[in-house]
């Protein structure tokens, strides 16, 4: 029963953390990352003989899940975060084997623009009272 609860505590705090920011573009950020790195990355021995010509993988899928996590945890700055994002990613296409074979260019690019197209949902009015339904229904309440 106690793990109930603490699961449900914690489910609880998840979807606000979800509903208050642009959850789904840093997660598409993150991925996007992820993707460039695992397929333009190569080791440290070879990025210190090569230069940036061996880190760009490392830099641009490394800057795109900084981004996502940046518009997370700091979603007032989301334009900047966004736009950094998809400009990272476009990068990946030259610097780190065709964007992550493409996939991690599109992912990141999809989540920039979620970052920067995202707002704050607003508040949800009140419910009417049970003794306005009536008022509402027949038309006699003025708008």
């Amino acid at each position: 029963m106690l793990i109930r609860s603490h699961l449900h505590r914690g489910w609880v705090w998840f979807r606000a953390f979800r509903r208050t920011r642009p959850f789904w573009a840093g997660l598409w950020l993150i991925v996007g990352g992820w993707l460039v790195l695992r397929t333009g990355a190569v080791g440290w021995q070879l990025v210190s003989t090569q230069g940036f010509a061996g880190a760009g993988g490392w830099l641009t899928g490394g800057g795109m899940a900084v981004c996502g996590l940046f518009v997370w945890f700091a979603p007032s700055q989301r334009y900047v975060a966004g736009a950094i994002g998809i400009l990272f990613a476009i990068g990946s296409l030259i610097a780190a084997n065709l964007g992550g074979l493409f996939i991690g260019m599109l992912a990141g690019v999809v989540g920039g623009a979620m970052a920067i197209g995202w707002g704050p949902k607003p508040p949800r009015q009140p419910d009417p009272t049970p003794d306005a339904v009536p008022a509402l229904l027949d038309g006699s309440a003025s708008t």
